[in-house]
């Protein structure tokens, strides 16, 4: 009875951890901040724990759900799967160490309260959508991303962050009311359809073969909005306004990344492979995928604001997890899977590190960077090693990522794949290796926030420099330990076999 109970619990458990504090720090006074300081981190390690409760669980073959009538017809479900799982150990770790950074970055802030509580409503959502059995449960959490998300983009209140906002807000409307529409449809046609129960559009696809090919247009047309796809990209570059550790949330944990898990969920979990093979829709992922990849890199060659910089990095590289759905073959799916969590804590400590640079320096372009790896050389060091798993240097995560895609490719006879990765690169190196070059190997000049020369004790407030640095350290220790059991690319690996099939 007790394992009955934890199996039923378990997933509400991972959504009360970030909610219930959401909860109490919307109705703390701004000056308790050591109250609202120790009630984000018990709720972010309680969620590590839980999560390490239930990889351990899905290891041993227990199965976790949680399931309520909504109407009749319609379920909300929470299921701890392995695709879901991946994604929320991401969220889990990472919301830990965005936590500990947004303490550090907000300390002294105005309206943290507010802050903190949309923080923390945002990351329920993420989970939400992570643990969603079907795309009604998926659609209720997706949309409460974008209102959870909105206050954090326009915290600082300025005419360019409430731009920001708006233009957010309106691509998220309009992809949410095309998601809206996508899954309606569905449901009218198929009734009520929950993800890895294959049969009930397999049935339809003979006699149903043009609404079913609309419905994943429309499906993933209305995800694509939050996973940043060209043309759909527009509002990311625009919200870089929020402060730093909305941006890492926005590019690591939660909104595109909810995006392109959602993506991976239809075609893997919903649709299947198969189907999205015979409905031939897969080459037409791959080639909004390339172009996309492609495309943000050029942006973000132009870009001298860094975060922005870092937003058309995050347009091109989010789109090599399409990319991997869109090659059916073990490593290419392997390689998309996987940088779910290799794109996450590469991104997250560049966005880290440019923080931590704005804010202690005030730096906040490239051509600012001169000489700041002598005045940071932690914080730098963290920044070089995510930007070349960017670029994809051995060893780091981001190498292993494309050596699957590549091979991927190859294995499916679209060797084409291969160039696209290539060309990738070297964007990437061009509007990388410059910045780092810049940080380390000139002199340092005088910026907004201190005098020109090398400074000691520059790097000391703990809650800013600690997330980048094990962040940073992460993306070797992944890319060295891609073999190793429960790794991000093990994990992918499994999960593949599955997708793929025999």
């Amino acid at each position: 009875m007790a394992e009955f109970g934890l199996t039923t619990a378990l997933p509400v458990l991972l959504l009360l951890t970030s909610l219930v504090p959401a909860a109490v720090i919307f109705l703390l006074p701004e000056e308790r901040e050591r109250t609202r300081r120790t009630i984000n981190m018990a709720g972010a390690v309680a969620k590590v724990a839980l999560t390490g409760v239930a990889i351990a669980g899905v290891l041993a073959g227990i199965e976790y759900e949680w399931r309520r009538t909504l109407v009749p017809g319609i379920d909300l479900v929470l299921r701890i799967d392995p695709i879901p799982l991946l994604f929320v150990t991401l969220s889990s770790l990472l919301w830990l160490t965005t936590t500990v950074y947004a303490i550090g970055y907000l300390e002294r802030g105005e309206r943290r309260s507010r802050f903190f509580g949309f923080f923390s409503l945002c990351v329920t959502a993420t989970i939400g959508i992570a643990l969603a059995g079907n795309l009604v449960t998926f659609l209720l959490f997706y949309e409460l991303l974008t209102v959870a998300t909105y206050p954090l983009v326009v915290h600082q209140g300025t005419r360019r962050a409430l731009l920001g906002g708006r233009a957010y807000l309106l691509y998220s409307v309009t992809g949410g009311a095309v998601l809206l529409v996508g899954v309606a449809w569905l449901h009218a046609l198929a009734g009520p359809v929950e993800f890895l129960d294959y049969a009930p559009l397999a049935g339809l696809a003979d006699t149903h073969r043009t609404a079913l090919t609309l419905i994943f247009v429309l499906l993933v047309g209305g995800l694509g909005v939050k996973t940043a796809i060209v043309p759909l990209h527009g509002w990311l570059p625009q919200a870089m306004v929020a402060p730093a550790p909305v941006s890492s949330l926005l590019h690591a944990v939660a909104v595109v990344k909810a995006g392109a898990y959602g993506i991976v969920r239809v075609v893997y979990d919903l649709y299947g492979l198969a189907l999205v093979a015979q409905l031939r829709l897969l080459v037409p992922l791959l080639v909004v995928a390339s172009v996309t990849i492609v495309y943000g890199s050029l942006r973000a060659l132009v870009q001298d604001d860094l975060k922005r910089r870092l937003a058309y990095s995050t347009v091109s590289q989010l789109s090599y997890i399409v990319l991997g759905v869109g090659i059916a073959s073990l490593a290419g799916v392997t390689g998309g899977l996987m940088h779910l969590i290799h794109q996450g804590i590469q991104k997250v400590t560049l966005f880290y590190c440019a923080g931590t640079l704005a804010k202690t320096l005030g730096v906040t372009k490239v051509s600012q960077l001169d000489g700041v790896g002598r005045r940071m050389p932690v914080t730098m060091t963290a920044f070089t090693i995510a930007a070349l798993g960017m670029i994809g240097i051995p060893p780091t995560a981001g190498f292993i990522t494309k050596w699957h895609l590549g091979l991927g490719g190859l294995a499916a006879g679209q060797g084409w794949v291969v160039g696209v990765l290539l060309l990738s690169s070297v964007l990437n190196a061009a509007y990388f290796l410059p910045a780092i070059a810049r940080a380390w190997f000139r002199r340092p000049v005088a910026t907004g926030a201190g005098p020109a020369a090398p400074e000691r004790g520059r790097e000391r407030d703990p809650w800013l420099i600690l997330p980048g640095v094990a962040t940073g350290a992460s993306v070797l220790v992944v890319g060295l330990l891609a073999g190793a059991p429960l790794s991000p690319a093990s994990w992918a690996a499994t999960i593949a076999e599955e997708v793929v099939g025999p």
